[in-house]
């Protein structure tokens, strides 16, 4: 018995399907697919959501110091990750693919590109800013883990009739 579907794809299609919609599915927060794609992705996305949840707020503050215009020392204050943290963001990493935010409607050239420069997995920051600290805080109040995607049943698909269904973060 196979442990995962194969959906009629090689294994380096079937990874990049599974990726790209596990990217899609964080960044949009649904996505409308087949079952059978549906239940493949369920559980990779819920795994990443579980590692945002533990290590969202694993955070160590340092201080640096540098030098100013005026040539003085200043000494900031600065969170950074946890090693732990690192490690959980490079794990998402690999699952995710980098993509880019869209430009706002009233954003020239310069202020997108300062916006988006550093930011080359928004998935990964998406997942430890909003789905890390919404999921724990529902794990607390209802003591269960897991559990944070839906499955929609939408009907068949005109042509093939396969299966078709929205996955969405609850």
């Amino acid at each position: 018995m196979a442990k995962q579907r194969k959906l009629g794809l090689t294994a380096s299609q079937r990874k990049a399907l599974l990726r790209n919609q596990v990217t899609n599915l964080i960044w949009y927060g649904r996505i409308e697919t087949t079952l059978a794609r549906a239940k493949e992705v369920r559980p990779i996305a819920e795994h990443l959501v579980t590692l945002a949840i533990a290590e969202c707020d694993n955070n160590i503050e340092v201080e640096k110091t540098f030098n100013n215009e005026k040539g003085q020392s200043v000494t900031v204050k600065v969170q950074n990750d946890a090693p732990s943290k690192l490690a959980a963001r490079r794990r998402m990493m690999r699952v995710l693919y980098p993509m880019k935010e869209a430009k706002k409607a009233d954003e020239n050239k310069a202020e997108y590109r300062a916006r988006t420069k550093d930011v080359k997995y928004p998935c990964v920051e998406k997942l430890f800013r909003e789905y890390g600290p919404k999921y724990k805080a529902r794990n607390a109040e209802k003591n269960c883990a897991g559990g944070y995607t839906r499955i929609l049943k939408k009907g068949p698909r005109r042509g093939d009739a396969a299966e078709m269904v929205i996955l969405e973060f609850i």
